[in-house]
């Protein structure tokens, strides 16, 4: 719990977004929720690696408790390990934020209570005890039988790509991962129809960071919050049913939610409650399908727009693959695949920002902050640090073979104890689709495209990514006249 000791002072030394007279923080959240990688690198730019929202705090962003003194925004290795290392003082909270406030507010809000919540909304002990539940749908030898699935899947994906005309590679990322998440999350592939579900779930992510939503949050017919609402509990019955379903499975399965099912702690005979399993299932199917499809969507233009880096990649996967997919054992023989998306996952961070919120009051970079404050860790800005990463606005996978970052230097999937339970899972994934898709198409940006950043959970190009898909013959080119706020995180 948080403190309920009275407020500490909000520290007036801390540097600070300006505000602007009569409108008070009100325009500095705006500016955030809407681009909120600009707005913090401008800030920290000018204050450097930690600053408040607005002078005096006042804002909520993230925290659901019903005070909140205010947001602090930081970046850096130092942050992120004091973070990451010390559970109990930094509590996470459900991807809803501050929604998850309303849970309670009537039957139509109950449906807040489990939507993405999972590991995020459980801190201290019930956390350890929660992820100790889900590890064995992690292990090693669920992850080769996951491999099998992916392969499948992939190579069912790549025989519908149209050749020589433009189709968008966002869409095509998100429902190959979105097949490959049913597929282990649930245990059999949705296709298409999972489509359905997929977009659901897009919806969804999406209107968590609208504004309408954020900022109205009243349950009447035609406001973003009632539209919300009802697509909440158009999922979850969809999820019940698959539950449901899964429980009624006569042969044991070994599926991701079938072992959620199934687990129970040996010392305390602990198992997952049907709301429990509905956060977490929500969770993983987000991170699973969402955060990946995103990471592959990123990777494919970064590769197109640096044709040197393309064309060792795609001798690497020749080389050692010779036309195939590859097995767990193949990728550990393809150093530079692997450097390429530890590359990709550094300069486009999928996933931005890690929200936590103080127990009690904590001293960070020398301030003293009060408890409740909501800290706002950027991942990306740590990871656009040039005292670490020479030259970070550069593509350069060949960095990797000459620096070995700290735990809390490249945080693509966090740190700490609360580390993506499915980071491994996940680098597989990207890497099986890549060696298989790669080795099959050339993927090339049309002249002229402007790519924007979109996002806040879950980055993402703004309207998609149109590519043009030819054979894969190695005449890889950049297109030079992309535009758009990624010039912003990739020179080229």
């Amino acid at each position: 719990m948080v403190s309920t000791l009275p407020a500490a002072p909000w520290p007036a030394s801390l540097p600070a977004a300006p505000t602007f007279p009569g409108l008070g923080p009100w325009l500095n959240t705006i500016g955030y929720a809407k681009d909120s990688l600009g707005f913090a690198g401008r800030l920290f730019q000018q204050h450097g690696p930690i600053v408040s929202l607005a002078a005096g705090g006042g804002t909520n962003f993230y925290s659901p408790l019903p005070d909140c003194p205010g947001t602090v925004i930081a970046c850096g290795p130092e942050v992120v390990k004091q973070v990451a290392l010390n559970h109990d003082v930094f509590h996470k909270f459900p991807l809803t934020g501050v929604l998850h406030r309303y849970r309670d507010r009537s039957d139509r809000t109950t449906g807040l209570h489990n939507f993405v919540v999972g590991l995020f909304g459980v801190n201290g002990l019930q956390h350890l005890q929660h992820r100790r539940l889900m590890m064995p749908a992690f292990h090693q030898r669920q992850i080769e039988a996951y491999r099998d699935d992916m392969v499948a899947i992939t190579a069912d994906m790549l025989d519908r790509v149209p050749l020589h005309q433009l189709f968008d590679v966002a869409t095509l990322m998100r429902l190959l991962t979105l097949r490959i998440a049913t597929k282990t999350l649930f245990g059999y592939d949705m296709g298409e129809s999972g489509g359905e579900l997929g977009q659901l779930l897009q919806q969804l992510l999406s209107m968590l960071g609208s504004l309408g939503v954020l900022m109205l949050p009243y349950d009447r017919p035609g406001l973003p919050f009632h539209r919300f609402l009802n697509r909440i509990h158009d999922y979850e019955r969809a999820m019940d049913k698959l539950i449901a379903q899964k429980r009624q499975q006569a042969n044991p399965a070994h599926d991701m939610l079938a072992l959620l099912i199934q687990a129970r702690d040996a010392d305390t005979g602990l198992t997952l409650s049907q709301s429990e399993l509905l956060g977490h299932i929500g969770v993983l199917f987000a991170a699973g399908h969402e955060t990946s499809a995103n990471a592959l969507t990123w990777t494919l233009m970064l590769l197109s727009q640096h044709p040197q880096v393309a064309s060792k990649l795609l001798c690497e996967l020749t080389t050692v693959l010779q036309g195939t997919a590859p097995t767990l054992d193949q990728l550990k023989q393809m150093p530079y695949l692997d450097a390429v998306v530890k590359e990709s996952l550094r300069i486009i961070t999928p996933v931005p920002w890690n929200g936590r919120v103080l127990a009690q009051p904590t001293q960070m970079l020398g301030y003293d902050l009060p408890a409740g404050t909501e800290i706002m860790v950027s991942l990306y800005h740590t990871h656009h640090q040039a005292n670490l990463y020479p030259e970070p606005e550069q593509f350069d996978p060949q960095r990797w073979f000459s620096i070995a970052p700290s735990p809390y230097e490249y945080v693509p999937f966090s740190a700490g104890p609360r580390t993506c339970i499915g980071a491994t899972f996940a680098m597989v994934e990207i890497k099986v689709v890549l060696a298989m898709l790669l080795q099959r198409y050339r993927l090339q940006l049309r002249p002229h495209t402007r790519i924007d950043r979109a996002g806040f959970i879950v980055l993402s190009p703004k309207g998609g990514l149109p590519m043009v898909a030819y054979p894969q013959d190695g005449s890889f080119m950049a297109t030079e006249t992309v535009t758009g706020t990624v010039k912003q995180m990739v020179h080229w």
